[in-house]
């Protein structure tokens, strides 16, 4: 007999090491099946997991176990990335520690540190991978470092390189001053800031007394000025256009040029142009040939570019100096407050400088072409469908790729320099001399360029490098491309288009054919979660307290396209009484000895109410696997528990009890209790890829199944079965008592009376049904009796229709009918004055413009639930007569 109740802790560990130990979780690459391709996000090597990798690693797994199960040969190929600065920051804060820097081992040194790191302390997201119960080909796991993914990263960066792909430039980059070196657009983190803008007066050369005034938020860099940009409608600049201004403390001229960046409704309308210190002037520059003045250095102090007093100072230091200066000038024209979003290193959380440094590049926009191609013809799509206009809009606009790193630990590029600064790109260190060889006529010593790639261009061959590329082996033939990458929308630019661009170039397609973006979890009151808020919703506390299956469960159920997971702990609460309701459904079939017949037929039941459930059953089977198919996660998810909740443990077991309960026995009891085993089946088949856990445990507690395992058994297969008239009957049965339970609860009648109601206006057909079920109805309803009228008695009853039939309640003995009308009525009130309240906030302007998206949502949430009360009371007070 199975325990009383379910105790995940115990079931989890125990079944994850038997899912494993099986080889349930591989691919067969020697399968005659139709392949079936996941490749997981590899998350950083450093990492632990959050809730985010929970939602989007438990959508990947509901996948990867529903096409497993239905026939298909699937890889969900597992693997971390080396995460290069992240890493390396946690290897330097060890050493630091000890009182150490890497400098002090020397770059092979510390390399060897970073690896031993990894051998000892770089396993926790896989593990905790597993406690979410995600099924990978674990075997095949790869590291973005591998041996073989290193060949791939540099075989790539040589063709690049020799097909004009790659080169060095000189280029504004994301420069983090405390890590010294260039970082990606997704490690810098926007902060809210409340800033000033500074209004600064440059004199205009030959006209004596006469000012531009430019508006800038950061002074220093005037110093870096080399122009002003006007726009070329704005009349009152229009006869500036082609002068000079004197920039003032630096004492040199520069032209006033025109130019649509300049926003006449924007501060004084001229704006100060800093090619080599800000992403939009060095566009501008381009644009009008300007020089690029570099006037800081690697720590974001100021160079020798600038005037001697201001040598050597910090950054911010240099800002009070230049303000002080320009007082003193009398050139500081006003300060306004100014409210502002700064650029801070998510890892070093210092504030980020555009600066001008010689990198790699990439060029992406000939790279862009191919993908962008690949979804126009439908290639690749991605749902929710809207965002292709978003990866349109990025990959039509695409700047150079900075690929290059200034730190130790990641893919060393592989490019070398001869005595002359001659630059040779080769795999290894060999064919660089050889090259060198060549090029100058003899053996030459060449120095190898310390810099590392960007972690995004090893894991952008993660689909191919992974199957082995680049051998063309039979992994690789299989599995690429794939079917689907589910991921969420901020890597979109990062690393999905990165990875299609590489795909394009090397494999001469897209990695995958679907692109499932997912949305954001925040908190319950749809806040982003951080640790400054402190409303960070730890999945591995969630897990310990309610069970794996029950944190699934609720990711699944929230997952709709295109909208937010508002997470709390109440949710996850919920989904773990649904898992004890199934878990008790079980032990009463248990107990009831509804056992597994073997070659029991569904469609040979004589019986409405088990016709009617198997009916009932394949449909809830097709329609969560059609949902999965289709990525609306919430819909499978909600159709498997309203079958589980409410059609077979609510409807047909409570149905089902006069038949299994039966002290006789007989030939409607043993079909009922091989229908109800068969149904318990199928429905612990159709919820194991959201549930994987309980679902197993239940599959082998109620038969014995000889050492074999739910997870690697068949989807329910489609039978097609047909019973109009069974469906019809029990579906009537199911709204007569629904109604009727329904009217008890609105008019408060006491859980324990038993009503009689009358039947008006039935048809022959509803009269047949009536007398087929009157004892159910009696029971389910809580009925004493239930008759046809041909009329409605005077007063004191409620009343409500069903079909064409209406059911009527007398209620006068048992409630006090003027008392519960009015009652109804203070309750209707009460609803319309609320939905008025919602209603002004919304169509107040004010309030619009002001509030987060997060709290007009949660709005107009609120008046919907309270539109929803305000009906059903209404409803309630017509049904009394």
């Amino acid at each position: 007999m199975m325990d009383k109740t379910y105790n995940a802790a115990d079931v989890e560990a125990r079944l994850y090491a038997r899912w494993e130990q099986s080889g349930a979780f591989a691919c067969d690459p020697q399968s005659q099946a139709q392949p079936y391709t996941i490749m997981m996000p590899p998350p950083n090597v450093t990492g632990s997991l959050h809730m985010g990798h929970a939602l989007t690693f438990t959508l990947q797994d509901v996948l990867i176990r529903y096409h497993r199960m239905s026939g298909r040969d699937a890889l969900w190929q597992p693997g971390t990335d080396h995460a290069g600065i992240a890493t390396q920051m946690v290897v330097e804060r060890r050493l630091a520690a000890e009182g150490k820097t890497r400098h002090d081992l020397g770059r092979a040194a510390f390399i060897d540190k970073v690896w031993e790191w990894r051998a000892e302390s770089g396993g926790t997201i896989q593990r905790q991978l597993r406690c979410l119960g995600a099924s990978p080909d674990w075997p095949r796991e790869r590291f973005t470092m591998d041996d073989g993914l290193s060949h791939a990263v540099r075989k790539v960066f040589v063709r690049l390189y020799k097909d004009g792909l790659i080169y060095r430039d000189k280029r504004l980059v994301n420069w983090d001053p405390a890590l010294h070196t260039a970082i990606s657009d997704l490690e810098v983190e926007q902060r809210e800031t409340k800033g000033k803008l500074w209004h600064l007066r440059y004199p205009v050369m030959g006209e004596e007394g006469r000012f531009l005034i430019v508006a800038t938020t950061r002074p220093e860099t005037m110093l870096g000025d080399t122009a002003v940009a006007v726009h070329p409608d704005d009349e009152r600049y229009k006869d500036l256009i082609g002068r000079q201004v004197m920039l003032p403390l630096a004492n040199r001229p520069i032209p006033v040029v025109a130019d649509a960046y300049a926003d006449p409704e924007k501060g004084s309308g001229a704006v100060k142009i800093t090619p080599a210190h800000d992403f939009n002037d060095f566009e501008v520059g381009r644009r009008h040939d300007l020089p690029l003045i570099n006037i800081l250095d690697r720590d974001a102090r100021l160079n020798d570019a600038v005037p001697e007093a201001y040598r050597g100072l910090d950054r911010f230091v240099a800002r009070e100096r230049v303000l002080e200066d320009m007082e003193a000038l009398g050139l500081l024209d006003k300060i306004e407050d100014n409210p502002m979003t700064q650029p801070y290193g998510d890892r070093s959380g210092v504030i980020i400088e555009p600066w001008l440094t010689d990198q790699w590049f990439v060029d992406a926009a000939k790279l862009a072409e191919g993908p962008v191609k690949a979804v126009e013809e439908g290639r690749t799509r991605f749902v929710p469908r809207q965002w292709e206009n978003t990866f349109f809009e990025w990959m039509r606009n695409i700047q150079p790729w900075c690929i290059s790193r200034q730190i130790w630990w990641g893919h060393q590029v592989p490019a070398w320099y001869g005595p002359d600064g001659t630059i040779f790109v080769e795999e290894t260190e060999e064919e660089a001399q050889a090259a060198a060889q060549a090029h100058y006529g003899k053996a030459e010593p060449l120095t190898r360029d310390s810099d590392v790639l960007d972690t995004w261009f090893s894991s952008a061959l993660w689909p191919f490098s992974t199957l082995g590329w680049p051998e063309q082996t039979p992994e690789l033939a299989r599995y690429y491309p794939g079917d689907v990458l589910v991921t969420g929308f901020d890597i979109i630019f990062f690393w999905v288009a990165r990875m299609m661009m590489m795909g394009e170039y090397i494999m001469g397609d897209v990695p995958f054919r679907d692109v499932y973006i997912h949305a954001l979890v925040r908190d319950e009151k749809g806040q982003k979660m951080s640790k400054s808020k402190g409303n960070i919703i730890d999945p591995l506390d969630i897990i310990g307290q309610y069970g794996t299956d029950a944190l699934r469960f609720t990711l699944t159920a929230m997952a709709a396209q295109g909208r937010d997971i508002k997470m709390s702990e109440q949710r996850v609460a919920g989904y773990r009484n649904f898992c004890t309701k199934l878990w008790n459904a079980a032990r009463f079939c248990q107990m009831n000895e509804c056992h597994p017949v073997e070659g029991f037929d569904p469609a040979r039941a004589t019986l409405p109410l088990n016709r009617w459930i198997a009916v009932k059953t394949e449909a809830c089977a097709a329609q969560v696997a059609e949902a999965i198919s289709a990525y609306r996660f919430n819909d499978a998810a909600q159709a498997a528990y309203a079958f589980a909740w409410n059609t077979f443990c609510d409807w047909y077991l409570e149905m089902a009890k006069p038949f299994l309960q039966d002290q006789d026995g007989g030939p409607a009891q043993t079909e009922t209790r091989a229908m109800a085993a068969w149904v318990l089946d199928a429905l612990l088949h159709i919820l194991h890829p959201i549930v994987p856990y309980i679902t197993e445990e239940l599959w082998e507690n109620t038969s014995d199944r000889a050492g074999a395992l739910l997870m690697s058994q068949p989807w329910p297969a489609a039978r097609n079965f047909s019973a109009p008239e069974a469906e019809a009957a029990m579906d009537w049965v199911v709204a007569v008592v629904s109604a009727i339970r329904s009217v008890r609860a609105e008019m408060n009648v006491p859980p324990g009376a038993k009503v009689p109601v009358l039947v008006r206006d039935a048809n022959p057909a509803t009269q047949a049904l009536l007398d087929e079920h009157r004892a159910l109805l009696l029971t389910l309803a809580r009925l004493e009796s239930i008759t046809l009228a041909d009329e409605t008695p005077a007063g004191g009853v409620a009343q409500v229709v069903v079909g064409e039939a209406t059911l009527v309640l007398p209620l006068a003995g048992l409630i006090d009918l003027e008392q519960e009308r009015a009652r109804l009525a203070r309750e209707a009130k009460r609803l319309d004055g609320e939905v008025d309240r919602i209603d002004r906030k919304l169509e107040n302007p004010g309030f619009m413009a002001k509030a987060p998206e997060d709290v007009v949502a949660e709005q107009r949430e609120r008046r919907a639930e309270y539109d929803l009360q305000r009906q059903r009371v209404r409803e309630a007070l017509a049904r009394i007569a």
